[in-house]
């Protein structure tokens, strides 16, 4: 009997043949970059007509936070958000610009999409640092000089202010300054005042641009001078109302020689 080829002892060392794979089905280049960008026109289709034409993300709701004076429906009111527009339709800057526009006592707003059917409205508003009393009326300026509102009311513990140019030099400083710059120098001032002693200021008085004071409760003066250097006579006038407590007269005009008097 023969024995076995050598092909036959070749394959018994290597074992049985493999099977072999079936072959994937590949498809032309072009024929899948088509395929992809069918895809990807339907996908944005899709999200153009969810965003623009369908129910699903409309505006619905407008809410508000941050007001003091104003009310939620004052700012709504005035934002005039189109309700029932698609939300990514929405000019936010535009909101923004019309709120400012129609309410000044708002300093700034950020309005912000709520998805799926929000627009808040964060507000910001201007707070009076100083009054002008104007036929039984008052304006309120906020810390940038800015006069915002005109209310029946004083707001407590805001001071006055008092514009009142004495005739020669006051008179010379509001002809080279300007009432606005006088407004703006004595906004200046308030805005440096120890906290303890805003408090208990009650009137600003601006006789020229050099020449500022302050009236505060039980029957206490001081003078500031110009608002120039006021950190320097803040600290000044905290030390001398500590030094003098019983004083009814503080001048920090010339703060490296401030004094006191009355008592």
């Amino acid at each position: 009997m023969a024995g076995p080829t050598t092909a036959e002892r070749q394959q018994q060392k290597s074992g049985p043949p493999r099977p072999q794979r079936p072959r994937r089905l590949r498809l032309p280049r072009s024929r899948t970059l088509i395929v992809v960008l069918v895809l990807a026109v339907l996908l944005g289709a899709g999200g153009i007509w969810a965003l623009y034409g369908s129910q699903w993300l409309r505006l619905e709701r407008v809410t508000t936070s941050g007001t003091r004076v104003l009310t939620p429906e004052q700012v709504r009111e005035a934002a005039a958000a189109p309700v029932g527009a698609p939300l990514i339709s929405v000019d936010t800057d535009e909101l923004e610009e019309r709120l400012r526009s129609k309410l000044p006592r708002i300093d700034s707003v950020d309005v912000v999409r709520s998805w799926p059917h929000g627009i808040g409205l964060k507000v910001t508003e201007r707070k009076p640092v100083l009054l002008i009393e104007k036929g039984g009326k008052f304006v309120e300026v906020d810390a940038k000089g800015v006069r915002f509102a005109t209310v029946e009311r004083a707001p407590k513990g805001v001071p006055r202010l008092e514009l009142t140019p004495d005739h020669d030099s006051g008179a010379a400083s509001l002809r080279r300054f300007g009432t606005d710059r006088l407004l703006r120098e004595a906004v200046r001032v308030a805005g440096d005042l120890p906290e303890a002693v805003a408090r208990d200021t009650r009137n600003v008085k601006v006789r020229s641009y050099d020449s500022i004071s302050l009236e505060l409760n039980r029957e206490r003066t001081v003078d500031w001078g110009s608002g120039e250097k006021g950190r320097t006579k803040a600290a000044t006038l905290t030390a001398l109302m500590k030094a003098a407590p019983k004083a009814r007269h503080f001048d920090v005009s010339v703060p490296t020689a401030p004094a006191s008097s009355g008592s």
